[in-house]
């Protein structure tokens, strides 16, 4: 991702979610920050939220509407270890309640979109991670947050969509062709 265009960006979410989530829509991936990004940019403003709304199916707007939301969740620290602290009643969970980013507007959705909302997420985070030495860019807070939501999904039993990424190993090992700056060296120590 940080070698390409925010463009690229899109349609690798889109085409990874077409052949990776068939079951779901792709479209989500193409569209998911365009009411809002983690950094606070927004691509259109919230008065055209209604044209976006008729140009989507009523799951694609639901979706892409929460997205930059539940990224802003996953930054939080301890964000997972409190949802695993409740993992006898999540079961029963029926919902959510949410404020939507680019206007504050309160939303819900329901248990099962909720599950499905995290494996957009999954693969969202995949176009983040290094192309290689994983091991040493262990502090690279979005691969931490990737494993973080990886880990997770897969011990609610709720990992939709293929993802095949290995976790990297705890241990230090020398990168292979490339660099590391000082910052990196003291990060990783």
């Amino acid at each position: 991702h940080a070698d390409g265009s925010f463009m690229e960006h899109l349609m690798y979410g889109y085409e990874y979610a077409h052949f990776h989530y068939p079951e779901k829509s792709s479209i989500v991936m193409l569209l998911h920050s365009i009411l809002g990004t983690a950094t606070n940019t927004f691509a259109m403003t919230a008065d055209k939220i209604p044209t976006l709304q008729e140009l989507l199916t009523e799951f694609e707007f639901l979706h892409i509407s929460a997205f930059p939301s539940f990224l802003r969740l996953m930054y939080m620290p301890n964000f997972f270890e409190e949802i695993r602290g409740e993992k006898e009643r999540i079961k029963d969970l029926k919902g959510i309640r949410f404020h939507r980013v680019i206007d504050n507007k309160l939303m819900e959705m329901n248990a099962d979109d909720l599950w499905i909302q995290l494996n957009y997420h999954l693969m969202h985070f995949v176009d983040f991670l290094p192309v290689a030495n994983w091991q040493t860019h262990r502090s690279d807070p979005l691969l931490q947050m990737f494993e973080q939501l990886s880990i997770f999904l897969d011990e609610m039993n709720q990992r939709q969509a293929t993802v095949a990424f290995p976790i990297p190993s705890q241990k230090f090992q020398k990168p292979i062709q490339e660099q590391l700056s000082f910052g990196s060296h003291l990060s990783n120590w």
